[in-house]
């Protein structure tokens, strides 16, 4: 890779981590007078702890635009850029999204980031990763649980449509998926992980 090859993939990072960054769950907790959603159940941003305060329409909102950012990172980078600049910008929407530089680098657990970026790189394998999501829900109702088998399977599904280079960022996601989860696979080993709409202990 020559030097000129290297800035679109840089910038491709930059720009996905800058997308991946804003903190929508934030945002729309405060727009709908819940206050700061960091203190809130978990203190997670994402949308299932903004459901936590009540305000359905926020934790929607939140749901459709933290996966619109890393969709939208996706997207931009595959108009401008080269198949590396695509896998890079996946990349920084996701790291933006779990370490955001404003929130001094703790954000969300990345799940719908991650189901955007997967409709954008393959809408197929998109929506099978948010129908695993939703038929691990609607029979355990428990959204870690639905996010961390839904994040496992995409990758499989990504080599299953042949898309190799894909099915290895799904991967290393997925990994990271599994870091962010950690004190909920804790809690879930221990049978204490709260289902949805219940409250969260604080973490």
């Amino acid at each position: 890779m020559t030097v000129s090859s290297i800035w679109p993939v840089l910038a491709a990072l930059l720009l996905g981590y800058l997308l991946g960054s804003i903190p929508f769950g934030l945002l729309f907790s405060w727009l709908a007078g819940a206050g700061d959603v960091r203190k809130i159940g978990s203190g997670n941003i994402g949308a299932t702890n903004v459901l936590r305060t009540g305000k359905k329409w926020a934790a929607a909102a939140t749901l459709i635009f933290d996966a619109g950012k890393g969709a939208a990172a996706v997207l931009i980078a595959r108009r401008y850029g080269p198949e590396l600049a695509v896998i890079a910008a996946a990349l920084g929407a996701f790291l933006g999204h779990v370490f955001p530089v404003w929130l001094k680098f703790r954000g969300g657990k990345g799940v719908a980031t991650f189901l955007g970026v997967a409709l954008a790189l393959s809408w197929p394998v998109g929506l099978l990763a948010a129908a695993t999501w939703a038929a691990t829900a609607a029979l355990w109702r428990i959204s870690s649980l639905s996010a961390l088998i839904a994040a496992l399977a995409a990758p499989v599904y990504f080599a299953l449509f042949g898309q190799m280079l894909y099915a290895a960022l799904a991967l290393v996601l997925a990994l990271l998926i599994l870091f962010t989860h950690r004190d909920n696979i804790a809690r879930l080993m221990r049978g204490e992980e709260p289902r949805i709409g219940q409250k969260a202990p604080a973490s």
